[in-house]
């Protein structure tokens, strides 16, 4: 075969996967008001920073007129020794939010949202791992039954992100270990099951196989720390149209979510120890009305926003209500 006719088929073949790229990317964008946005929020974060986590969670429901939330209930925190189970806290979530019209997504699994990702109990340290999971799937059908006969409780999403497992302080995937999760919760309860992944890393198709729904998260402005640098991911929101089209062709949910939408910064420590400067390097007021702007373009139509407990400490430690504020008009 002579050079122009190799130049020639790799044209045709480029001209091909182009349109296909460009079949693929198109979608429904949804208008303004059918956009839907909810909140992430993290007893343990607010914690962190020194907060007073039931008043923020208050202000969340009452100030920002949250009606969607999703809440992890951490395996370290419901089962701090075998056997011996604390509901209180989520208890006290649970019915603030009934109270105030606000549905509840419960995150429950050894892995939920946070660093150090994977949240298991000190007295798991020693076990191998058939007893540790064999102790997660006690954990996880003790929760729901306890939660089952809550009707603002929407789903259960199992686990988070379990196919970025290299990511955080995590056992490898073990995806039959998943699917022993999945079919426990299915067993207790009908109710729809999330599970969620990587927007930029993942390649979604085995977690929206295994899930009722499926949820993304969806970051722009990050800091990697294999290449000791600030990372701006270089995608338009046509990205995740192509990666939802192209999905739906090996798979089915019935729901598509961006559970985890960046609003707040990704720096190389935790964000309360960095400068303002090197904070407004991944997120600020301006990169969050953007952010905004970006996913609305994305052909999802309903976000947990990833921040809200920033929102308020940068409220109460900085006099900066300007996030908190313009978060206000999304609820």
């Amino acid at each position: 075969m002579t050079f122009l006719k190799i130049l020639k088929n790799l044209f045709i073949i480029f001209i091909i996967l182009l349109f296909f790229a460009f079949i693929l990317s198109r979608g429904h964008i949804y208008k303004k008001d059918e956009l839907n946005y909810g909140v992430t929020f993290s007893k343990k974060q607010a914690q962190n920073l020194n907060l007073n986590w039931k008043n923020l969670y208050l202000d969340i429901l009452v100030d920002l007129n949250v009606s969607k939330i999703r809440i992890p209930a951490y395996w370290d925190e419901v089962e701090t020794e075998n056997n011996k189970y604390y509901f209180d806290d989520i208890n006290w979530q649970i019915n603030e939010a009934f109270k105030n019209n606000a549905e509840i997504i419960l995150t429950i699994g050894g892995r939920l949202p946070r660093w150090p990702e994977c949240h298991f109990p000190s007295w798991t340290d020693n076990m191998n791992k058939t007893e540790r999971e064999s102790e997660v799937l006690s954990y996880i059908e003790t929760t729901i039954e306890k939660y089952k006969d809550r009707k603002n409780i929407i789903a259960w999403q199992i686990e988070n992100e379990p196919f970025l497992s290299h990511f955080g302080d995590c056992p490898d995937l073990d995806s039959s270990f998943l699917d022993k999760e999945i079919e426990l919760a299915k067993k207790l309860d009908n109710r729809p099951i999330i599970i969620t992944d990587s927007g930029e890393l993942s390649i979604w198709i085995p977690a929206a196989k295994r899930g009722d729904w499926f949820g993304t998260t969806m970051y722009r402005d990050t800091y990697s720390k294999n290449l000791n640098r600030y990372i701006h991911y270089p995608i338009q929101p046509g990205f995740f149209r192509f990666k939802k089209n192209l999905t739906n062709i090996f798979a089915s949910p019935k729901k598509w979510i961006v559970i985890e939408l960046q609003a707040e910064p990704w720096g190389p420590k935790p964000y309360q120890d960095l400068s303002q400067s090197e904070r407004d390097k991944t997120m600020s007021l301006k990169k969050f009305k953007e952010i905004i702007e970006f996913s609305s373009q994305t052909g999802f139509d309903e976000f947990y926003l990833w921040g809200v407990e920033w929102w308020a400490w940068e409220k109460k430690y900085n006099n900066n209500p300007s996030l908190w504020e313009e978060a206000k008009k999304l609820f």
